[in-house]
C-alpha cells in the first residue's frame, strides 16, 4: 500500500481533510474535558451559537427520547455500524458495535470492535438520560477489540451472511475485508506494526474511499471510486478456491494464508468523476445503484453487461454522496447530496434518456448531506444526516398532508430533528435488532478542538405512534394522574 501524499496534494475529501487537527501523545493523556474547553479555531461567536443550540436540545431530551447514550471519543471515527446481538435480557441486550478512530499519526489509526448495553424502550428515567456527561465515556460502550488499520478507516460494512466479518474502505484502491474474531487484539501505540487484514480484494484503478455496500442476500460486495469505477466481487469465488482445504463447517469463510487476494466479478463504467456511494437492490446480487461526483445515479443489472440501464444524469445541482435502497419496496431510491436536499426516486418514473425528476426533494437541511438510510421498522420513513450536526428524521407519507402537530413552518415529511451533536454528524445507522435506535456519529474538529461522539438515541413513541393512539393514551394517563389526586 502506497504512502499517502501530503495533505496539500490531496483533494478535499468528505471525512476530516488530513492534518487539520495534530494532537500529541501529550494531549492524548489529558482528560476529554480539557481538550473541550480549549479556544477553537473556528471561533468563539461559532462556538457560542453550537453551544446555545445544544443548550436548548438537551433541556428537552428527557421529552423527546426513550433512551440517550453519550460516548465521547478522543479521536473521530468516520463511519459507525451495528453488529450482531450478542446477549439479551430483561432490561437490556448487548449487541457488537463497529467504529474507528482517525488519528493523526502519532498513534495508529484503528478499527475498534466495541460491545454495546442497549437499554430496552420505557426502562430508562428521564433525569437519567438528560444528566449524562458530554465529556465522558459512556458506560454502555465498551471496547472489546481493537485492530491497527492500515490507513484511516472511512467505511465499514458488515457482511449479513456471517457475523463476524467486515469489509473497510480506506484510502487505498483494495477493499479490505475482516475476520473479527479471527484478528488478534492490539495495543495501539505508535510504532505497532499493521493488522493484517483476511482478504484483499481488488479491481480498483485509484484509491477507493466511501463507496462499499454488502449484498443482504449473498456475500457479495460492491465498491465504487476515484476511477469511476463500480467494482463488483463475489466472496463465493474465493470460497470455491480453498474447496477441501478445511472440513470445519464453522470455519471463515474468508480466513487464508496471508497476503490472500480477490479479483472482481465485474467493473462497470459509466459515470464521469468519483463513485461516493452504492448500494445493492434489497432482493438482488446483480442490481444495485451508484452515486457520484458527477451528479448521477445511476441503476446497473450485472446479467446483461457493464454499461448503466438507467442513468440519471442530474439527480442533483451539486456532488451526490450517499444513496440507499427501500429495503421494503425496491421501487424507491434516496440520494444525498452537496446541495444540502435528499431526493427520493422512483424507479419505475426513470427513463434511459437520463430523464428523471424526483418523487420529492426533501429539504432542510444547512449543509451538505453525508448520510442516507431507511428505516427498518417502517418502509415510509428514513433519516438523514449532514454537516450541519443534526440528523433529520423524515416521512415521505406525511408529505402533502395537514399539519395537525409539530412546528408549522416544518419542512414537508419532517417530523424528528436529532441535535445531540455540535459538529457535521458523518455516519448514522438504524439498529435492526432494537427498533427505532439509532447509532450516530460526529467529528468535532471545527467546533471543540478534536475527537468526536458518539450517541446511541431512540426517540420516544409518543413522537411516531399513530396520532389517535397516542392521544388515547394520554387521555388515559391523565384520568390515572387525577384519579390520584386527593378526594374532594
Amino acid at each position: 500500500m502506497e504512502e499517502a501524499s501530503s495533505p496539500l496534494s490531496q483533494p478535499k475529501k468528505r471525512g476530516r481533510p488530513k492534518g487539520s487537527k495534530k494532537i500529541t501523545t501529550e494531549e492524548t493523556e489529558i482528560s476529554p474535558l480539557k481538550m473541550k474547553d480549549r479556544p477553537t479555531a473556528a471561533g468563539s461567536k461559532k462556538a457560542a451559537v453550537v453551544d446555545d443550540k445544544y443548550s436548548n436540545w438537551k433541556s428537552v431530551v428527557p421529552i423527546l427520547y426513550d433512551w440517550l447514550a453519550n460516548h465521547n471519543l478522543v479521536w473521530p471515527s468516520l463511519s459507525c455500524r451495528w453488529g450482531p446481538l450478542l446477549e439479551q435480557s430483561k432490561h437490556k441486550n448487548r449487541q457488537r458495535l463497529y467504529l474507528s478512530e482517525q488519528t493523526d499519526g502519532s498513534v495508529p489509526n484503528t478499527l475498534v470492535i466495541a460491545n454495546c448495553d442497549v437499554v430496552k424502550p420505557k426502562v430508562a428515567a428521564a433525569e437519567h438520560i438528560s444528566q449524562f456527561n458530554e465529556e465522558a465515556r459512556s458506560p454502555f460502550v465498551k471496547k472489546y477489540k481493537t485492530i491497527i488499520h492500515p490507513g484511516e478507516v472511512n467505511r465499514i460494512r458488515e457482511l449479513p451472511q456471517n457475523k463476524n466479518i467486515v469489509a473497510t474502505h480506506t484510502d487505498c484502491p483494495e477493499v479490505l475485508i475482516w475476520d473479527i474474531e479471527a484478528q488478534p487484539n492490539r495495543h495501539a501505540v505508535l510504532g505497532a506494526a499493521e493488522s493484517h487484514a483476511d482478504l484483499v480484494l481488488t479491481g480498483h484503478a485509484d484509491n477507493a474511499e466511501f463507496a462499499l455496500a454488502m449484498c443482504p442476500t449473498e456475500p457479495y460486495v460492491l465498491s465504487g471510486g476515484k476511477d469511476k469505477y463500480v467494482v463488483l466481487w463475489s466472496i463465493h469465488d474465493h470460497i470455491s478456491t480453498l474447496s477441501g482445504e478445511s472440513t470445519n463447517p464453522q470455519a471463515s469463510i474468508v480466513k487464508t494464508a496471508d497476503n490472500a487476494s480477490l479479483g472482481p466479478r465485474g467493473i462497470f463504467q459509466g459515470h464521469t468523476d468519483t463513485v461516493e456511494d452504492v448500494q445493492f437492490c434489497p432482493t438482488s446480487t446483480q442490481e444495485f445503484c451508484s452515486v457520484g461526483d458527477d451528479s448521477c445515479l445511476i441503476l446497473w443489472d450485472a446479467r446483461v453487461g457493464t454499461n448503466p440501464i438507467m442513468k440519471v444524469e442530474k439527480a442533483h445541482n451539486a456532488d451526490v454522496h450517499c444513496v440507499d435502497w427501500n429495503p421494503h419496496d425496491e421501487n424507491f431510491i434516496l440520494t444525498g447530496s452537496a446541495d444540502h436536499s435528499v431526493c427520493m426516486f422512483d424507479r419505475r418514473n426513470l427513463t434511459s434518456d437520463g430523464v428523471g425528476a424526483p418523487v420529492h426533494k426533501f429539504q432542510e437541511h444547512k449543509a451538505p448531506v453525508l448520510c442516507v438510510q431507511w428505516c427498518p421498522d417502517k418502509p415510509s420513513v428514513f433519516g438523514s444526516s449532514a454537516e450541519d450536526s443534526c440528523v433529520n428524521i423524515w416521512d415521505y407519507e406525511q408529505v402533502g398532508k395537514k399539519i395537525e402537530r409539530g412546528a408549522p413552518n416544518a419542512a414537508p415529511g419532517l417530523f424528528f430533528k436529532h441535535c445531540g451533536h455540535r459538529d457535521k454528524v458523518v455516519d448514522f445507522h438504524w439498529n435492526v435488532y432494537d427498533p427505532w435506535t439509532v447509532v450516530s456519529v460526529s467529528d468535532d474538529v471545527e467546533t471543540t478542538s478534536g475527537g468526536g461522539t458518539l450517541q446511541i438515541w431512540r426517540m420516544s413513541d409518543l413522537i411516531y405512534r399513530p396520532r389517535d393512539e397516542v392521544l388515547t393514551e394520554l387521555e388515559d394517563f391523565k384520568a390515572h394522574v387525577a384519579g390520584c389526586g386527593p378526594k374532594a
